[in-house]
């Protein structure tokens, strides 16, 4: 090979190496711009991989009952709900759930909590969910044929 073809592959490639660093940058420089610039410490969400429930949605006399499972991260989480009804037209139910969880150490499996909740409304009643404090999508499964809220088995941790 001559000396001129050696001295082209060497400026092509270092011409290459160049436009990789340049493209990284731009690459850097165009995610941290659609990133807010704060000065506090960004909070870590407790459970945020819990952003779906699915359960169970019975209405059977006036009464709505939602009936499912939740995927925590230990087996020491206890699971509590609470159920409000919005006096409106129609009335709105709000299913709030929360974590307790007071042990020191704990194995970390995930592990599936139950619930069953009840609430009197009206059967146009809109129903929603909050986990922890943040609103989580909540997906009702219309029971199949003869199916009752009294076929799922809530399993009470003592």
């Amino acid at each position: 090979m001559n000396q001129k073809t050696v001295i082209i592959g060497i400026a092509l490639f270092i011409l290459i190496v160049l436009g990789m660093f340049a493209f990284a940058y731009m690459k850097k420089t165009e995610v941290t711009e659609g990133q807010p610039v704060t000065d506090e410490p960004q909070e870590d969400v407790a459970y945020a991989s819990v952003t779906r429930i699915n359960a169970k949605h019975f209405y059977i006399d006036g009464v709505h009952t939602l009936a499912g499972e939740i995927p925590l991260p230990t087996p020491c989480d206890l699971l509590e709900t609470e159920v409000r009804v919005m006096e409106s037209m129609p009335e709105q139910i709000v299913v709030d759930f929360t974590v307790l969880n007071s042990a020191e150490f704990c194995a970390q499996q995930v592990t599936n909590q139950r619930f069953k909740v009840s609430a009197s409304a009206s059967e146009e009643a809109s129903i929603r969910a909050t986990f922890m404090g943040r609103d989580v999508e909540l997906n009702l499964i219309p029971p199949e044929a003869g199916e009752t809220p009294d076929d799922f088995e809530l399993f009470i941790k003592g």
